[in-house]
């Protein structure tokens, strides 16, 4: 069962950690190359300051974004803002995105975020923390996949897994991590020898690397097929 006060508290947590982090920074630091291809760490701040208007939002039951050439517009114009214009930005638009969590709602109402995908509000939540940890990965800081927190992997490995089961380009796969723990995912054409799921194995942050296009795979164990590729997020 999702609960949403936990996961407020742990995107406040992330935001004080990206805070902290981004702090020590210079302008320099900031106009740096994310891992991102083409966005500096200016453009990760950007993006994440106007994702926390645009999930505020959807929670009020808004369009998430005025158009997709708005949101890149915006995230081009902000990104090379000095440092200290980043972090008030970035500081107050997670502000305001918790308070508008803060009114009395119904959490099991259905939202709608980009490109007319649903979901229910009470996820809204963890859809935040996602680009708050992800993105802090991606500033190249030194904070890694394996520095996530264990309970935000493993969910993170249930949301992507959800997300590709039965795309018709992603053969059934099943992922086993270093713990023992197995996820299943895919469904579409192709596959192992007689159909049978090709199994992917490694560490959990591995497994996640791979499933949010973040790392290439070449570290899993593959058997019964290749590593199948996945579709873009």
């Amino acid at each position: 069962m999702i609960d949403h006060a936990h996961d407020l508290g742990a995107v406040r947590e992330a935001t004080d950690r990206l805070l902290s982090e981004a702090g020590k920074w210079d302008n320099a630091a900031l106009a740096e190359p994310s891992r991102l291809p083409g966005w500096s760490r200016g453009h990760v701040l950007a993006h994440l300051s106007r994702n926390a208007d645009a999930l505020g939002n959807v929670l009020r039951g808004l369009p998430m974004y005025a158009s997709s050439e708005t949101r890149d517009a915006d995230i081009a114009t902000g990104a090379p803002r000095p440092l200290a214009e980043q972090l008030a930005d970035f500081e107050e638009s997670a502000g305001r995105f918790d308070a508008v969590a803060a009114e009395p709602a119904d959490w099991s109402r259905t939202v709608t975020l980009r490109n007319g995908v649903t979901d229910s509000a009470s996820r809204v939540p963890f859809r935040r923390l996602i680009e708050l940890e992800i993105h802090h990965v991606d500033l190249d800081v030194g904070y890694e996949l394996e520095d996530l927190p264990e309970g935000f992997t493993e969910r993170e490995i249930v949301f992507l897994t959800d997300r590709f089961t039965g795309h018709p380009e992603v053969p059934a796969t099943t992922l086993t991590d270093e713990g023992g723990r197995t996820w299943t995912t895919g469904g579409g054409s192709g596959g192992g020898s007689g159909g049978a799921p090709v199994s992917v194995g490694g560490t959990a942050a591995g497994l996640l690397g791979w499933l949010a296009g973040r790392r290439d795979g070449s570290a899993l164990t593959v058997t019964g097929g290749g590593l199948p590729a996945l579709p873009p997020l």
